[in-house]
């Protein structure tokens, strides 16, 4: 499940595989939208002179990869802080030898 800009997308029946131009495996997603969600993702669609689909895969990848990686001044923050690195090192050994306390 994906949660794009307050929408959830949930695949609602089975893929279905079929080849791709790129010779990747794609497969196929039903969306159930609401009128006012579509309404708006084909707006944005149709400014952008994009196919829905499309449009769809790309916010959806974009914000899961802005949320899965930090950018450069985040980075440059955490580098500086010698007290975090010591702190994330120490937990990075912990968790290789299978010691310390793990949360979920």
């Amino acid at each position: 499940m994906v949660i794009v800009a307050g929408l959830m997308l949930v695949p609602l029946f089975r893929s279905t595989e079929f080849t791709s131009r790129r010779g990747n495996m794609a497969k196929t997603v039903t969306l159930r939208l609401g009128k006012d969600a579509y309404d708006e993702l084909q707006e944005a669609a149709a400014a952008q002179r994009r196919p829905l689909a499309p449009f769809i895969v790309t916010v959806a990848l974009a914000r899961i990869r802005e949320e899965q990686f930090v950018d450069d001044e985040e980075m440059a923050e955490i580098l500086g802080n010698d007290a975090l690195l010591r702190s994330l090192k120490a937990g990075s050994q912990q968790a290789h030898q299978r010691r310390g306390d793990f949360v979920a």
